[in-house]
């Protein structure tokens, strides 16, 4: 039984999936191919990724190649409730509401589970932790499944760690086709989308400060600078910091950058990166979005703390009145403004991305009790498979070494 909004928005949400299918062309190469061969005959698959368009499309794909699926979303604002109800319409268990509250979300993660699947997506860790913890009979049937993003990422990597880790899982984050495009271009674009949709304001003249410089933060960086922002850049990593200097941007600590800055995004995957002492500091009128996994980065009880009036200034974005009539806004409550206040990635990005996905579970159906229980890399053949499949789409080719070349690369000398 499916928990979502409103069974009535399908409509609206069948054009948003029949629309990005157009412009998502590997998973459609792929999903021609699973209804041929039929990978997932019998199996159930379990998805927690931000619920929106491209994310139902995975989830037909998914289907198309025999399994049984059951979709949630991994954050209550960025789930799209027409896209829900389109899913639902057909056929699909679905459960996820828009803006639902920690219970609710946490309830909706459980039910997802509760068929206890064969494979599963998880975006941020989620679904991981419930079945680490009072869940773990929901897991009995678990061949592996797939991490989608940083946060998620580095859950697994500590459980690993610590020997904790009790399920096989690929890390399809680090995945050449998922990070160099996905966190970069992906990001870059769908946050100044969300930015700019919420604010109606301009980029070009402001300075605008991007707290990590990693694939996220670099993507943004470049993609602010092209819209004539000044961008500074704040780390904790000397060598990434350098790598900005030499990408053309300022780079200083959070505590200077909170003066002068007009637009704050924070990309790190780390919790109290903006606090009570930047907030004092800050200009009138400051913009605060955060693109990380969780809404930890902007520390929100600080800054309601030192309001003396909080209050909603129009759809996504909330004013923090201080004491001295500062107004600070913040953007989507401080969770994935990309998300929250806009419609995620751009297709073509995500197309890759989930062409990953869907071959990663391709590989854990076919490797059924071979694969140890441990975070595994995508494997490489999957990756330039992907790669070479999205040139084709793109009408591009490359050249191939021949026997000669490769023997001169593999001599001894």
């Amino acid at each position: 039984m499916s928990n979502i909004k409103n069974a009535e928005l399908w409509r609206s949400g069948k054009d948003k999936i029949d629309w990005v299918r157009s412009y998502m062309p590997l998973l459609s190469l792929i999903e021609e191919d699973f209804k041929k061969n039929q990978p997932f005959a019998g199996m159930k698959i379990s998805m927690s990724i931000h619920l929106e368009a491209k994310t139902a499309n995975l989830a037909k794909v998914l289907r198309a190649g025999g399994a049984d699926v059951r979709v949630t979303g991994c954050n209550p604002l960025s789930t799209q409730d027409d896209v829900a109800a389109a899913l639902v319409h057909e056929g699909f268990e679905v459960n996820a509401v828009h803006g639902t509250d920690e219970q609710g979300y946490t309830r909706d993660l459980i039910n997802t589970i509760s068929f206890c699947p064969d494979v599963l997506i998880d975006d941020g860790g989620d679904l991981m932790q419930l079945l680490h913890g009072e869940y773990r009979e929901y897991g009995k049937n678990l061949i592996g499944g797939c991490e989608e993003t940083t946060t998620g990422v580095h859950r697994l990597m500590a459980k690993e760690a610590a020997g904790k880790l009790e399920y096989t899982m690929i890390d399809v984050n680090d995945a050449n086709c998922k990070h160099l495009f996905d966190n970069r271009y992906g990001t870059g674009q769908s946050t100044l989308d969300g930015i700019m949709n919420s604010t109606n304001l301009m980029i070009a003249g402001k300075t605008f400060v991007v707290a990590g410089y990693g694939w996220c933060g670099k993507g943004l960086a470049m993609r602010a600078k092209g819209m004539g922002a000044v961008v500074i850049v704040t780390e904790i990593d000397p060598v990434k910091a350098i790598e900005a200097v030499m990408d053309g941007f300022t780079v200083m600590p959070m505590d200077e950058a909170a003066k002068i800055g007009d637009i704050f995004v924070t990309l790190t995957g780390c919790s109290d990166v903006i606090t009570e002492k930047h907030f004092k500091v800050m200009k009138d009128g400051v913009l605060l979005a955060n693109s990380g996994h969780f809404d930890v980065e902007i520390n929100k009880t600080h800054l309601a703390d030192l309001a003396y009036e909080i209050f909603d200034r129009k759809p996504n974005i909330k004013g923090y009145r201080m004491p001295d009539g500062r107004i600070l806004n913040l953007l989507a409550e401080g969770r994935l403004v990309n998300l929250a206040a806009g419609n995620g990635h751009p297709a073509e990005i995500m197309d890759m991305s989930f062409a990953i996905q869907a071959k990663s579970l391709e590989y854990l159906a076919k490797n059924r009790g071979k694969l140890q229980k441990k975070l595994y890399a995508v494997p490489e053949e999957i990756d330039m498979a992907v790669a070479q499949l999205k040139l084709r789409t793109m009408g591009m080719s490359i050249d191939v070494l021949t026997q000669e070349q490769k023997e001169y690369l593999s001599r001894i000398d």
